[in-house]
């Protein structure tokens, strides 16, 4: 009888990871489009708790105090992200999220470490990647907040002999490897356990500062895909099947996303972690050729320009997110295709700070995405727009990317905005853009400067069409 309940048991525990493993499946595919994006993300959220409840009931814990703690604590934390972090910090949350994601698998591997009391390399082998990749996702995804919120610099920290360094390191950290999961001989299991998670958080901090801000976007995707490879690991740790699946699918979801965004910068990974991109000097960035003066105009200006276009293209970029200009810019939108306008809003993959923060930005201003077009589909059209807006962007509009091969850029896919009729640049200065070096844009014939808040002047001319 005893026997049949536990078989039972089990099977009903096993019955419910394959449910949570089904709606993690569904759920991230329903992620791959902005109108499904939210139930996407509730049936994700739904798997998740349907895999800690059972789990929980499962384990047969006796007191569930500190459990109790551990989830009205959390909620707490989760409802005043959801509800108070702005959209212009979500990169920045996005990273600090991969930490937590990565420290609790560390605690996890660490946990399990301590408790066994005789050595078992399959155990010890997962033990160490679960603390490795743990560990350096969490300090990897600190510098990597430290960055987005401009507390350290954005640009790469580099010094001589770097490349020496980090190999050192990586042998140290295989040497202790071997020593954690097989000998055991020269450190004790307390020891060996610290060792390892200092060497891994020491690694993650080297691994991230010598890349430049504006490779965050990949950054970002690479320590998200860490996070959950970490947490894979740690499945395999406690012998958790849910963990797996739902570790693995974060971890290849984010290696996927790493690729694309590499492919949108034609770039490879190993250049992006290893190329130091953003420590220009200005010999090498056009900061140091005299290109002439830039055109300023001011709203009421622009507004005869624009209420005669016939086509408008908006390219938004970081400079959007800082100033909250997303709602006033999806009003003058409306207010463009109300005068007969044509508008769509060109969207670079790596704009922002994080995979995808354009589209956060416009779709929680409602801006419809059946007018959201990538540079390939507005590329080959663009002496055909009569107007091209570029709000808060400025590396992937760039003319050096394609027009000047000693730049950092050089190669990299733009959006094409100086071949259109008229450029409105928007900005607060001519201060170069997260990757550090000047934009030839500013001062070509067709391109016109409207300096301030990107939100006061979006409005200005938003009363403009309304006046």
């Amino acid at each position: 009888m005893n026997l049949m309940i536990n078989i039972d048991t089990s099977l009903i525990v096993n019955l419910a990871y394959i449910g949570a493993s089904i709606l993690f499946i569904v759920g991230l595919k329903l992620l791959g489009s902005p109108d499904t994006a939210k139930k996407g993300n509730l049936l994700s959220s739904s798997g998740m708790l349907l895999a800690v409840l059972v789990t929980l009931v499962d384990q047969s814990i006796i007191d569930f105090t500190w459990i109790i703690v551990g989830i009205i604590s959390g909620g707490i934390v989760g409802y005043l992200a959801a509800t108070k972090v702005q959209m212009t910090s979500m990169p920045e949350m996005v990273a600090i999220f991969n930490g937590f994601g990565g420290i609790a698998s560390l605690l996890v591997g660490s946990a399990e470490f301590v408790g066994t009391s005789e050595i078992n390399s399959a155990l010890f082998f997962a033990i160490y990647l679960t603390v490795l990749i743990g560990g350096m996702t969490f300090t990897g995804s600190l510098v990597a907040y430290a960055k987005l919120s401009e507390i350290i610099g954005g640009r790469p920290t580099l010094y001589k002999g770097q490349q020496i360094v980090n190999s050192l390191l990586l042998l140290v950290v295989a040497a202790a490897g071997l020593e954690m999961i097989i000998f055991q001989e020269i450190f004790t299991s307390y020891e060996i356990l610290l060792i390892v998670c200092g060497l891994a958080m020491l690694l993650g901090i080297l691994f991230v500062i010598p890349i430049g801000g504006a490779d965050m976007p990949v950054v970002i995707a690479l320590l998200n895909s860490f996070s959950g490879l970490a947490a894979c690991a740690a499945g395999f740790v406690i012998v958790n099947n849910v963990l797996i699946v739902a570790g693995a699918l974060v971890g290849a979801s984010g290696l996927i996303l790493t690729n694309i965004m590499c492919k949108a910068m034609n770039r490879s990974l190993a250049n992006v972690l290893f190329s130091g991109f953003g420590s220009v000097t200005e010999s090498s960035s056009s900061e140091s050729v005299d290109q002439g003066e830039v055109k300023p105009i001011n709203a009421s200006d622009a507004f005869l320009i624009l209420e005669a276009a016939s086509s408008v293209l908006i390219v938004p970029g970081y400079g959007m997110a800082v100033a909250q200009a997303q709602h006033s810019v999806r009003e003058l939108g409306e207010l463009l295709e109300a005068n007969g306008t044509e508008v769509k809003y060109a969207i670079h993959p790596v704009a922002g700070r994080m995979p995808g923060h354009m589209n956060v930005l416009l779709a929680e201003a409602n801006v419809s995405y059946d007018v959201l077009v990538e540079p390939d589909d507005v590329n080959p059209i663009m002496e055909t727009v009569d107007v091209c807006m570029v709000i808060g962007a400025n590396d992937v509009v760039n003319p050096d990317a394609k027009d000047n091969e000693g730049s950092p850029i050089y190669g990299m896919p733009i959006i094409e905005v100086d071949n259109s009729k008229t450029v409105f640049v928007l900005k607060r200065s001519m201060a170069s853009g997260f990757a550090g070096i000047q934009n030839p844009l500013f001062f070509k014939q067709n391109s016109r400067m409207l300096f301030g808040d990107a939100k006061e002047t979006v409005s200005a001319l938003v009363a403009e069409f309304k006046g």
